[in-house]
């Protein structure tokens, strides 16, 4: 009888002991999963309450695409934007405009594996001559943000040009949601450059990219997040549809002079690289990108963030359907 009490006794604090463990286990399973996705992190935000991003897209347009080949970015550029009526088109006197460049890695402009500067400037000098009332450039970048600007020549051209270059703190993150999303749920996103801001325009290179086939103006708005982001890439076609469902802007920039081949989306070395001489302007971000495969040597079907972001409705694959502005500069 003895035997049996202990016994049981025993097999108490053996349950006891047991369920102890396993509670711990399960609340260290949640906080790690808390920990990988709580906005409290690098790049976070300690505020409750979740934001949506205006749409800064232009309606009624008559014209939606430009497609200029030709190698000198500024040229390009210009014709680009003056055949779709000219930047004014785009940009009005007061307007405060916002850029977002690509400026993930530390790595010098001539690997065209971030936004070209002088594309960079010419844009803002175009804007303020449009009249904007100011323009601001930003990016979350991969590597250290001021390293980045610094080696890429973004932030001296943006700087020299008149811009105000906006680099990430973690109080300027705010939580941000996706209506209809699967992944970008109470998600830190870098807000605080878009106060007061009512135009918003991407440029973006054409780039190989490892995970999802090519990095250009959809990829382009991956830089918006903060927090541990990376944990998105098992996933990152439906990542790359939720960010076009996120953003509209009001116009995309795709730079297509140099092409990165492969060994995107870092590159690091000119071999990567291919002279492919396009620029690409756009008021209808999937369509650029569905031509930017072209430049790649890719279809839409090996792309399949573009036409995941085609069904969500974020825009239209088939560019030919735009009727682009073709033009030629030698």
């Amino acid at each position: 009888m003895k035997d049996t009490q202990a016994d049981q006794a025993f097999s108490r604090r053996q349950f006891l002991a047991r369920s102890a463990k396993a509670g711990m286990a399960i609340v260290g399973t949640l906080s790690l999963g808390y920990w990988l996705y709580d906005p409290l992190g690098p790049n976070g935000s300690s505020q409750e309450s979740t934001i949506t991003l205006p749409d800064f897209s232009i309606p009624n347009l008559n014209n939606k695409m430009s497609i200029i080949s030709g190698p000198d970015r500024i040229n390009t550029i210009n014709l680009a934007l003056k055949s779709l009526g000219g930047i004014e088109t785009f940009i009005k006197k007061g307007d405060k405009v916002l850029i977002k460049v690509n400026a993930a890695f530390a790595t010098p402009a001539i690997l065209s594996a971030t936004t070209n500067p002088d594309l960079l400037a010419e844009v803002i000098r175009l804007s303020f001559a449009a009249g904007a009332a100011s323009v601001i450039v930003t990016d979350n970048p991969i590597n250290d943000p001021a390293s980045c600007f610094s080696l890429t020549g973004i932030g001296p051209s943006a700087h020299a040009a008149g811009a105000k270059v906006i680099l990430p703190r973690d109080d300027f993150f705010k939580l941000a949601t996706v209506k209809s999303g699967k992944l970008i749920k109470d998600w830190p996103l870098l807000f605080e450059p878009f106060r007061g801001i009512n135009k918003l325009i991407g440029i973006a290179p054409v780039k190989d990219h490892h995970r999802s086939g090519a990095s250009m103006t959809l990829k382009n708005w991956y830089g918006l997040l903060g927090g541990r982001r990376n944990i998105f890439h098992q996933n990152i076609n439906d990542l790359i549809k939720e960010l076009a469902m996120m953003v509209r802007p009001t116009l995309v920039i795709l730079d297509g002079t140099t092409a990165m081949m492969t060994n995107g989306p870092t590159g690091g070395s000119v071999s990567d690289l291919k002279a492919t001489n396009t620029m690409i302007v756009s008021s209808e971000q999937v369509a650029a990108d569905a031509f930017g495969a072209k430049l790649l040597g890719k279809t839409i079907s090996e792309l399949p963030y573009i036409l995941k972001a085609e069904a969500a409705g974020t825009g239209t694959a088939d560019f030919s359907s735009l009727n682009p502005i073709y033009g030629s500069i030698s």
